[in-house]
């Protein structure tokens, strides 16, 4: 890949090459889900107050890797709580030990 015009790594190029390839593979996101473009200073700003809103409107974190693991099977409910110790009683330690616990469910999961 060359840089494009703004000296940067487009992934419009990247998508152009697994496309030709006949490799790219597209997923429509559904509702629930935001794609934001943080290229620029200003865009991150925004890509942050967006979330920061969404985070304040549902009372809820954006985005917490040690409960999207947990989801997933990737790591044991006592990782998640091991996880959550280590935060403390900060929001996220909090957050964590309320998945643990079963009072926040995103999605149906197998015990």
């Amino acid at each position: 890949m060359q840089p494009s015009a703004r000296g940067e790594l487009e992934i419009t190029t990247l998508n152009q090459m697994y496309l030709e390839e006949g490799t790219l593979s597209v997923v429509t996101l559904g509702r629930g889900y935001a794609w934001l473009d943080t290229g620029t200073m200003e865009s991150l700003h925004e890509a942050a107050e967006f979330v920061r809103a969404v985070e304040h409107s549902q009372d809820l974190p954006v985005s917490v890797p040690e409960e999207i693991a947990w989801e997933n099977g990737w790591i044991t409910t006592a990782e998640l709580e091991e996880a959550a110790e280590a935060y403390g009683k900060s929001v996220y330690g909090q957050h964590l030990k309320k998945v643990a616990a079963g009072e926040i469910v995103n999605s149906p999961r197998e015990y």
